[in-house]
């Protein structure tokens, strides 16, 4: 088994030609404050460092920081460390306060700042505190490799700066109140994991569909956000519209997955224009296409040669939309957004109703099929 120890792990992986150092989760965090907080309520001394292995496979040796010790309890933290990954959670302090329970065994508790579960859909249960169940039995492996025999332990996971810190992730969407989530099902964060990214925006669609709901909104990320609060009322939409970012594809697997029935993707021209050409991965690095999409659309409705040639060398989508409108007009954004539909039904195999709107920062409203007319209209009179 391979030992990192201190802070930072000395593992890294290399994606997109960078060199990535990995980190580790909080629940590697929560496992490590309690056993260390086990230690020390029983022995009566502090200590530096702590060891704990891993689902991955890596035993950890991390710094133990704020140790307090007294005849009731004893507690400490573990400052997380997040690796290359962009996590808003990187450097939380996870803590332990750990205490000599009268019953055999190891209860395990949250408090301040570790958010509580209010909806259905999620891996723990409405009413408890959000520690996933990977973690959990992570905590409770970790405790007993150093839990005398015959005595019971009460461990409360909390973080101080955990309320402020949820207010940057999705948890208040998914129903998780007043704190953070204890999450990780290996220990170990792998830097900028498209799969946790992926995973946690279908999250969203999940919750959705325990309020049985089968009507929802997509859109690639804030601009489309801001753009369907402009022209639908936020207060009836907020709940039902979800960020795909770069993943359209997978996000309308998921939706199929889960029964929704009926998707109304609204996303700027930039994005959704890749969509229109069969690109369900929008990002940049996979492909780009954009001018050669709009462009060949163009073409196809007659259009000029030397507005083909100045849309093929334009540098942004609204750049080429100038020209475009000048010369024929917004039709093309229409068979655009129609484009964007079919291609999308076929990816689901036509078990969903889509319609789109595509807009720009710089024109507003471009185009929307005729599917997407009847749900915009709907939405505006329910």
């Amino acid at each position: 088994m391979n030992t990192f120890k201190g802070k930072k792990l000395d593992k890294f992986v290399t994606k997109g030609g960078k060199k990535l150092r990995y980190g580790y989760t909080t629940g590697s965090c929560a496992a490590a404050a309690a056993k260390a907080g086990v230690i020390m309520l029983f022995s009566g001394k502090s200590i530096s460092t702590i060891e704990i292995d891993t689902p991955m496979g890596w035993e950890l040796e991390l710094p133990v920081e704020d140790s307090v010790i007294d005849d009731k309890f004893a507690s400490c933290c573990i400052v997380k460390d997040s690796g290359d990954d962009p996590d808003v959670t990187h450097s939380i302090r996870i803590y332990a306060r750990v205490e000599e329970s009268n019953e055999i065994g190891v209860e395990i508790t949250g408090g301040e700042g570790i958010g509580r579960v209010t909806k259905a859909g999620l891996a723990v249960s409405p009413g408890n505190y959000a520690i996933n169940p990977a973690p959990m039995r992570m905590i409770v492996d970790q405790i007993k490799k150093v839990l005398p025999n015959n005595k019971g332990v009460k461990v409360t996971i909390y973080s101080p700066e955990g309320k402020e810190i949820a207010k940057k992730t999705f948890n208040s969407r998914l129903g998780i109140e007043g704190g953070i989530s204890i999450l990780g099902t290996t220990g170990i964060v792998e830097p900028m994991s498209e799969e946790a990214m992926k995973e946690s925006l279908a999250l969203e669609i999940s919750m959705i569909k325990e309020r049985g709901i089968k009507r929802i909104i997509f859109v690639p990320g804030n601009y489309g956000r801001d753009f369907t609060f402009s022209i639908l009322s936020q207060e009836k939409t907020e709940d039902i519209t979800v960020k795909t970012s770069n993943y359209i594809g997978y996000m309308l697997d998921k939706a199929k997955e889960y029964g929704i029935e009926e998707i109304f993707i609204i996303g700027h021209i930039g994005k959704m224009i890749k969509v229109a050409g069969g690109i369900f991965h929008t990002h940049s690095k996979m492909a780009d296409g954009r001018m050669e999409i709009l462009a060949a659309n163009c073409g196809y409705l007659g259009c000029s040669h030397s507005l083909i040639k100045k849309i093929m060398e334009s540098i942004t989508t609204d750049e080429a939309i100038g020209y475009i409108k000048e010369e024929i007009g917004y039709e093309v954004f229409k068979l655009i957004a129609d484009k964007i539909s079919e291609k999308c039904k076929i990816r689901t195999y036509d078990d969903i109703e889509i319609g789109t709107l595509v807009f720009s920062q710089q024109y507003g409203e471009l185009g929307i099929c005729h599917t997407g007319r009847r749900i915009l209209e709907e939405l505006r009179n329910e």
